[in-house]
């Protein structure tokens, strides 16, 4: 998860100038949180399931697990859904405009979006 999406303009665009822009880990988890919970029916996060991984991976509490490899992003998310929602309409525009949003602000291609509905809200207040 460390590493940064780097991109590096050529001198011939005139819209770039020469160098590179490096994308932190946290701007990707941001970007992701924000588009998913603009797509209505989606309540909030769930925790991401423990094991293993839960030591190593950022995001994990905010129900994101993220990875970089070969310049792609995979994403899984465990969401909670509003108790009207249609699980299978929102998961798939859940998963439309989390890429559509990583790949037009950071120009990262998606891999993948994986979508776990942890639970139906209720609206019943716990403690």
């Amino acid at each position: 998860m460390r590493r940064r999406k780097t991109m590096t303009a050529s001198p011939g665009d005139p819209e770039r100038t020469t160098g590179q822009a490096t994308i932190a880990p946290t701007v990707l988890l941001t970007i992701t949180r924000l588009a998913a919970l603009a797509v209505p029916g989606v309540r909030r996060f769930a925790p991401v399931p423990g094991g293993v991984n839960r030591l190593v991976r950022r995001g994990r509490r905010q129900g994101i697990r993220l990875n970089v490899a070969d310049g792609a992003v995979t994403i899984e998310l465990h969401l909670v859904l509003a108790p009207d929602a249609n699980v299978r309409q929102v998961c798939r525009h859940v998963q439309t405009e989390v890429a559509r949003a990583i790949e037009e602000t950071v120009g990262m291609p998606v891999a993948r979006i994986d979508v776990h509905v942890e639970d139906i809200d209720d609206g019943a207040s716990v403690g």
